[in-house]
């Protein structure tokens, strides 16, 4: 497999977490977080995202049970990602993400953040970290 640059969608029912690797596949940074409203339909501030970072593939955290299976929630996302991917004609990848905004609330608050200050920020770190866990083991594969 060769390296590319792959963007996270962490998608919410209000908010989309964004992600980007570097353009070799191995490192992920978070993004920006934007409205799911202006994600799904396209608008400027997301084809601009698109623009500035030209992403090869597009990754999208699926919220999968504790027991490893998709519920309406896992969908909801699904179709949401397609249309998402089919609009911006990139190819669409899923990676399980399973306790990533735990994980990006841990990490935040041990950087200092409260939860005012976290709100914004987890979307976006959640997305770098199931992003950072797909690459690794991509890279593994290798």
């Amino acid at each position: 497999m060769r390296p590319m640059r792959v963007m996270a969608l962490d998608i919410g029912e209000k908010r989309v977490g964004v992600a980007i690797s570097d353009p070799l596949g191995r490192v992920a940074s978070p993004v920006c977080v934007l409205p799911f409203p202006e994600v799904i339909s396209a608008a400027k501030s997301w084809r601009r995202v698109l623009e500035d970072w030209e992403p090869e593939a597009l990754l999208c955290g699926l919220p999968l049970t504790l027991a490893g299976e998709e519920g309406p929630q896992a969908e909801r996302i699904k179709a949401a990602a397609r249309a998402i991917a089919q609009a911006a004609d990139v190819p669409l990848h899923f990676a399980d993400e399973r306790l990533s905004s735990a994980e990006a609330k841990r990490s935040l608050r041990d950087l200092g953040y409260d939860e005012a200050r976290m709100r914004g920020k987890i979307d976006m770190v959640a997305a770098s970290l199931f992003l950072q866990a797909w690459l690794d083991a991509r890279n593994t594969q290798q």
